[in-house]
């Protein structure tokens, strides 16, 4: 049943830290819902203590520590603590993590305390570090150019060329520019039936643009293994030597699929990481061997149902999906 009391909030984040320390490949996601949910139900202190367990972790296990960052600010700056939530932002910034999620959190944490200038600058920063001029826009960005455009609207700045892109890529019968006409605000008061009808007219519109964002299905997910993960799960189970050739022949095929389902119009496409500790205890879940390849795709689903897909393509100038540590326009991207 859906949350609605701060004690139902409480007893789903309880329920996913327990959850977090069944599966500790998944703890990140995990972690950050159960954080989400204590912020709702107004235990923002205890939501603090799990974005810094999770900063404070190694590293090589926490892999968007910017976005938690970048929670951990919004949450911050909720309960009275507006300098430290200050001194985050201004890091993220620094830091330039070629990722939207932290962006977009950040400056939706400044424009909702009213810093509109620097939301502003905020989401054209991320903009300018993300977009690649031509390149076709990632779904993530698109949230920075509709929150960019919000902003500009409410600061009463005439529209740009990234305005007019946010317009052309929303989908919504309501236009991005009435969604986001500060006078709507004056409607909600009115007692006139006509303009109240109308505004009711425009928020059902917002809420049906929400809902197909929150009821996205889970991404059509391409297994990757990592290099040294890969050649543990041939040393382990040679029958799946069928499935992976070697390591440059599975990065490859990878991109290449990914690439053809992109183009028959196949949605939400991701990435997924696979590891064999993971794997093997997937099999064990469904009383099957690790060396069966038709076993794969339902781990790949699995892992994506748990939180774990990457969103494909990233764009051009962030960090290739492979790990190379180059761009994925100089890596996979390329050609």
């Amino acid at each position: 049943m859906r949350p609605d009391t701060p004690a139902d909030h409480t007893t789903e984040a309880e329920r996913l830290l327990r959850t977090a320390a069944q599966y500790p490949e998944d703890q990140e996601p995990l972690v950050l819902q159960a954080a989400a949910h204590l912020e709702l139900a107004g235990d923002r202190a205890r939501a603090s203590t799990l974005y810094d367990d999770l900063l404070a972790a190694p590293e090589s296990t926490v892999e968007n520590p910017h976005l938690v960052k970048a929670l951990k600010a919004a949450n911050l700056w909720e309960y009275g603590h507006e300098a430290e939530a200050r001194a985050i932002i201004e890091g993220i910034r620094a830091a330039g993590p070629l990722d939207a999620a932290p962006w977009q959190v950040a400056a939706e944490t400044l424009e909702a305390h009213d810093e509109l200038e620097s939301a502003h600058d905020f989401f054209s920063t991320a903009l300018t570090l993300l977009l690649a001029p031509g390149e076709e826009v990632p779904y993530a960005t698109q949230s920075l150019l509709t929150g960019r455009h919000r902003v500009r609207r409410l600061m009463g700045l005439d529209h740009d060329t990234w305005d007019e892109l946010a317009g052309a890529l929303h989908t919504a019968p309501v236009p991005l520019d009435e969604l986001h006409d500060p006078k709507r605000l004056w409607s909600l008061g009115s007692s006139d039936p006509v303009e109240l009808k109308a505004e009711i007219t425009r928020l059902r519109a917002e809420l049906g643009t929400y809902r197909t964002a929150l009821s996205r299905p889970f991404p059509v997910a391409v297994l990757h293994w990592p290099e040294n993960e890969l050649r543990e799960l041939l040393t382990a189970y040679p029958d799946l030597a069928d499935e992976y050739v070697d390591r440059a022949t599975h990065l490859s095929r990878l991109e290449e699929s990914l690439r053809d389902l992109h183009a028959t119009g196949t949605p939400n496409l991701g990435i997924v990481t696979g590891t064999v500790p993971s794997y093997e205890a997937f099999a064990a879940s469904e009383a099957a061997s690790p060396a069966d390849g038709h076993l794969l795709p339902q781990y790949a689903t699995t892992l994506a149902a748990r939180g774990r897909a990457t969103p494909w393509p990233p764009s051009r100038t962030a960090a290739c999906w492979c790990g190379s540590g180059e761009a994925y326009g100089g890596c996979h991207g390329g050609g």
